[in-house]
Formats: C-alpha cells, sequence, structure tokens
C-alpha cells in the first residue's frame, strides 16, 4: 500500500458508511469521493450524499453501527491545540466540535478538516464538505504560549545606581 492512502470511514447521510482508503493529496474530483473500498474496487461517493470523512488509524473497531467510534463530539474544556475551535450544524442536526487550522483552507470550495475532541480514539481527522453544513460557529481562537518580546538592553545612564556608591570628594 503507498504511503499516499490513508485509512478512511465515508459516512453517508443515510446513515451506511463505507471503508477504504482515500488519496491524501486529491481524495475529491468533479463533486465526488474516491475510495478505495477494502474489496480492491474504487468507488466514487458524490459529496451530496456524504456527512463526513473519517481518517482513522483502524478499521476494525469492533462497532457496527459506529467503526468511526466518534463518542465524544464536543470539548469538555479548552482544546489543548492550536487553531480554530469551531462548532458545526449538520443537515441532519448533528453537532459537532473540532479544532481547524487558522488559514485560509477554512475556506476551501469543497470542504474542511477538523482535529476532533477525543484523539486517543479511533478518529484522527474529520473532512467535513461544505454542502453537509447547516451552521458553523468559531467559537474561540486557540493560540499557543505568547511569546514574550526580547528585552531591550538599558542604556548606560539608564542603569540602576550601585549599592554602595563611591564616595566623591
Amino acid at each position: 500500500m503507498s504511503s499516499g492512502r490513508k485509512k478512511a470511514i465515508v459516512r453517508r447521510y443515510t446513515r451506511d458508511w463505507v471503508a477504504g482508503y482515500v488519496s491524501v493529496s486529491a481524495f475529491t474530483r468533479q463533486g465526488a469521493i474516491e475510495i478505495l473500498d477494502l474489496s480492491g474496487k474504487v468507488l466514487a461517493i458524490s459529496i451530496q450524499e456524504v456527512k463526513w470523512v473519517c481518517f482513522v488509524r483502524d478499521f476494525n473497531s469492533g462497532e457496527i453501527d459506529n467503526p468511526e467510534k466518534l463518542a465524544r463530539k464536543s470539548f469538555a474544556g479548552r482544546p489543548r491545540g492550536e487553531g480554530l475551535w469551531v462548532r458545526v450544524q449538520l443537515r441532519d442536526g448533528d453537532v459537532l466540535e473540532g479544532l481547524s487550522e487558522n488559514n485560509i483552507g477554512l475556506l476551501d470550495a469543497e470542504g474542511f478538516f477538523l482535529t476532533p475532541p477525543d484523539t486517543r480514539s479511533n478518529t484522527q481527522r474529520v473532512w467535513l464538505p461544505r454542502v453537509s453544513l447547516a451552521e458553523l460557529e468559531v467559537v474561540a481562537v486557540v493560540g499557543g504560549a505568547a511569546r514574550k518580546k526580547p528585552a531591550v538592553a538599558a542604556k548606560p545612564e539608564e542603569r540602576q545606581e550601585s549599592l554602595f556608591p563611591m564616595a566623591r570628594n
């Protein structure tokens, strides 16, 4: 298997799903998601039918109804990573929170990536097609530690006077 393909589960609005491998660089073409399913067939699933694409660690999660294992769909507190903390409501009423990159990629024509709240679960990243969104809310901008400005060296005349000045005659 080439390193250019990742394990993914494509969830449709009909509640069924397809497991397989998608290309990392360009898995959408002409309004469809191309996936190499586990039997070796290349399928083209219309983006209009897709709820989300979950990039997963393993296909054998043990759950038939929820192979993505998206048990936690919202953050319990402030996310630890950096980026835009977003809350999306999908067409079917599902609400999902995640971290998105703080760049122009959020405005991509076909969709965008989210890092889900529980990164230790089976799902590592989620791709949401733009047509599956009913609402998008930016909850917060989560940044890294504040960077301190370098200290400016004091001028010789502004230095602190010594504790024991020399006696002047």
